[in-house]
């Protein structure tokens, strides 16, 4: 089964936990991610989904990238992020599939990756 979701950090914040100690968090913007490719071993050499986030006016995309994301049925996005994945998971997905927090299940544990501004 493919976990994977973008999202965007939106600042930092406490909460009090039952104890009442304060715990700092991280406040983030997840999803909702629309599937813009499908990418196959039969063609690409790997199996892929291509997910994208945050979308944007289409007058701010060049016409290659608009026509690769007409494919899907929605709008250009900001980010466009690749996600590996088994062979069989891919029949799970169609374009223009949203993907949404809810994937995930109270207690699973998460990678993330982040990129520095500075």
């Amino acid at each position: 089964m493919f976990k994977g979701i973008i999202g965007k950090k939106l600042g930092m914040t406490q909460v009090f936990d039952q104890r009442g100690d304060v715990v700092p968090v991280t406040v983030i913007e997840a999803g909702p991610c629309t599937v813009v490719q499908i990418k196959t071993k039969e063609r690409e050499g790997y199996s892929a989904l291509q997910l994208g986030f945050m979308e944007k006016k289409p007058t701010k995309v060049n016409k290659p990238l608009l026509g690769h994301f007409k494919k899907c049925g929605k709008g250009p996005f900001y980010v466009l992020r690749e996600f590996r994945m088994d062979e069989e998971a891919s029949g799970e997905f169609q374009l223009g599939q949203e993907i949404k927090v809810d994937i995930f299940q109270v207690g699973d544990y998460v990678d993330v990756t982040g990129m520095s501004k500075g």
